[in-house]
This record gives structure tokens, C-alpha cells and sequence, in this order.
């Protein structure tokens, strides 16, 4: 029989593995994951797939996103608390040290780094660590200061499905170089919906990240839809390079589309509704293009 103590005990342990899995941002987590785990299916040998190396993959994956995440709030909470999308995060509300969030974050991205080397690789568990550098080290700082904080962004957010080609194979190449491509142009019409709709919220932290200087101006509008025209091409490269078959490509022109026109939209109205249709069509493109290219490898 549980004892009143141990009742107690265990609520408050129970509480904090909830804020663990919300400084996680485990929703976020899991679609990286989701990228990591196509770049492996299409980068694995015809009969050399192993359900250990997708488990592998995938915790491994979750903790590395997980502990930049962590470290990202910790530099950030003073941010983080000034903007209503934020307001409620465990470092803000407390009921997270910053101690802790430092100690989980070094302990699941050290983990993470190991268990990437040992059942991947050297150059897998390489690549994890640069990941969770450049996104701690380089992007989150640069937040503050420039709206290029998007471009240094965009290199390790199109890690995962090269990782999980470098994964499945050992080595990197033109296969693992493509998914990178086409997950770093992605991201770009990608994370600049979220800055249009995010634009007040984030100006109360003080960061800029359309790419115009006038914010939700013509320019931003226009750079955000030459990016998505551009989304397109590299969506094509691996059938290009024989990577793929035609029936991805035109998946990967079809997705496009379905990004290009809000983006199209936006640039003639400037209206909210059409950066957060951009923003949707964006979450639709990335699983749906990466599994065509799954399906249609030769």
C-alpha cells in the first residue's frame, strides 16, 4: 500500500518530467525526428533496414533536438518572458531551475552525441554535435541581433534527413547533400510565415527576422515568395541526379505549388491569412515530398 509520503513524493517527480517534455517542445521534436528517420529510409541499403537503427535514430534524434531546444530557453528567458507566445514556458514560470533545464540539456544532447557514434558512426555522432552547436551557439545568440539569424538557422534545422542518410550509409555524399539542400531552401518561406504572423510578439523581445526591414512590408512579401519559387527546383534535384524517380518530382512540383500560392497571395495582399495558408502549406510540403522520395527510390 502507497504511503502518504511517497504519494507526495512522486507528484512532484511526475510534474517536473512534464515540464521536461515542454522545455523538450517534444511536438517539434517529433518532426524532426520524422525527417531524420525518411533521410535513413532513403539512404538504407536494399535489405540492410533495421528497426534498431530506426528506434536508434529516433531517440537519439529526439533527445538532440530536445536538449537544443532546452538550451535554447535557457539563453532566451528573458525573451521568452516578454512575449505572449512564450509567457507560459517552465523557465519563465519557474517551475524549471535554469540549473536543471542545463543539467537535463547537457546530459540528453551528451547522450544523444554518444549514441549517435557508437551505433551510426563517428561521422553521424559528428554531425548531431555540429547540429546542436550551430543551432545553441551560432543561431539562438544571432536572434537578437539580425534578421540573418534565419540563414545561420536554416544549416542545422536540414541536418536531420542528411544524418539519417549519413546514418544508414556511413559516409556523406551527393544523396545526404540533396536532402540538406531541400529541407535548407524549405525552411526559409517556412519559418518567415511564422515571422510574419509572429512579427508584434517577437518585436517585444527585440528581434527582427523578416527579411525586410520594414517588417510585414513589399520587400518581405517578396523575397518570402522568391524563396518559395526557388523551393520548387531543389525539390526536383534528386530525381535530377537519378536519386529518384519522376513520380517524386512531380510530388515535389505539386507540393511547390501548394506553397507557392499563398506565397503569391501574400505578396498581393500582405494579409495575415495568407502567410499563416503559407505557414500550413509549408508543414504539409516537408513529410509528404520526403516520403514520395521514400516510395519512389529506384
Amino acid at each position: 500500500m502507497e504511503t502518504p509520503n511517497a504519494s507526495v513524493a512522486a507528484a512532484p517527480a511526475t510534474s517536473k518530467f512534464r515540464e521536461v517534455a515542454v522545455l523538450f517542445k517534444l511536438r517539434l521534436a517529433s518532426l524532426v525526428v520524422v525527417s531524420a528517420v525518411l533521410g535513413y529510409l532513403m539512404g538504407v541499403p536494399e535489405g540492410a533496414f533495421s528497426w534498431l537503427g530506426v528506434i536508434g535514430l529516433a531517440v537519439s534524434g529526439t533527445l538532440l533536438t530536445g536538449a537544443s531546444n532546452a538550451l535554447n530557453q535557457v539563453l532566451e528567458v528573458r525573451e521568452d518572458g516578454l512575449m505572449q507566445r512564450t509567457s507560459a514556458r517552465p523557465l519563465v514560470r519557474g517551475s524549471l531551475s535554469t540549473s536543471e533545464a542545463v543539467w537535463v540539456a547537457f546530459v540528453a544532447g551528451g547522450l544523444a552525441t554518444l549514441m549517435l557514434w557508437l551505433q551510426f558512426g563517428p561521422l553521424t555522432g559528428i554531425l548531431g554535435f555540429i547540429s546542436l552547436f550551430m543551432y545553441v551557439a551560432l543561431y539562438t545568440p544571432l536572434k537578437k541581433h539580425s534578421a540573418w539569424a534565419v540563414f545561420v538557422g536554416a544549416f542545422p534545422g536540414a541536418f536531420p534527413p542528411m544524418l539519417g542518410y549519413v546514418a544508414a550509409t556511413g559516409q556523406f555524399g551527393l544523396g545526404p547533400g540533396l536532402l540538406f539542400a531541400m529541407q535548407f531552401m524549405w525552411q526559409f518561406p517556412h519559418f518567415w510565415a511564422i515571422a510574419w504572423l509572429m512579427h508584434d510578439d517577437y518585436g517585444k523581445a527585440g528581434y527582427h527576422l523578416l527579411p525586410g526591414k520594414g517588417g510585414r512590408d513589399k520587400a518581405s512579401a517578396a523575397l518570402i515568395l522568391f524563396y518559395t519559387l526557388f523551393v520548387i527546383p531543389v525539390g526536383m534535384l534528386p530525381w535530377v541526379f537519378g536519386l529518384t524517380g519522376w513520380i517524386s518530382a512531380l510530388v515535389a512540383v505539386g507540393a511547390g505549388l501548394v506553397m507557392f500560392w499563398p506565397a503569391l497571395r501574400l505578396y498581393l495582399s500582405l494579409e495575415m491569412q495568407d502567410a499563416r495558408r503559407l505557414m500550413f502549406a509549408s508543414f504539409i510540403y516537408l513529410p509528404v515530398v520526403q516520403i514520395a522520395y521514400v516510395l519512389d527510390k529506384p
